[in-house]
């Protein structure tokens, strides 16, 4: 038995999802490292707060990074779980130790810009293959990731 069988869905386009997929979740893995040490080793005035709220944002990165795992499972796919592979195919990169707060928002900020358009490309592939689950998945991660964007571009003006 294959969950695939059950959702109606065609197993080509199924796999194109599933492909975008997985190039979000090797992005959304790096990702998440990054803001594991953006939260250790941030300093200066704003620590308090700028601690405090990269957990959020690492914990929020934990959640999607289950959620597209799962997803990828459901579509008859099996995610990656390697970080030599991810390190490979992302197209976010490790950063090294930065301690400034201005300069990891704005890192942050371009790592969402990758992540939205991974997003949206997902979204676009899922759409044209009436996977409304993958559709609804990607439009609530780009919701909020654009209410971060903006919030972080009023914090940096």
């Amino acid at each position: 038995m294959k969950t695939l069988d059950y959702l109606g869905l065609d197993p080509k386009s199924a796999k194109k999802t599933v492909d975008g997929l997985q190039e979000l979740l090797a992005n959304l893995q790096v990702y998440y490292t990054n803001l594991r040490g953006f939260h250790w080793n941030v300093k200066g005035i704003e620590f308090f707060g700028a601690h405090a709220r990269f957990e959020a944002y690492y914990d929020d990165t934990a959640e999607k990074v289950d959620e597209v795992a799962e997803r990828i499972l459901m579509l008859g796919g099996v995610p990656a779980h390697n970080f030599s592979g991810y390190l490979k195919s992302a197209t976010i990169k490790e950063s090294g130790v930065i301690s400034d707060t201005r300069e990891i928002l704005k890192l942050i900020l371009d790592y969402l810009k990758v992540l939205i358009a991974l997003e949206r490309k997902v979204l676009e592939t899922a759409s044209e293959g009436d996977d409304e689950a993958t559709v609804a998945l990607m439009g609530d991660f780009i919701s909020g990731q654009e209410k971060t964007v903006w919030m972080l571009t009023a914090t940096l003006s």
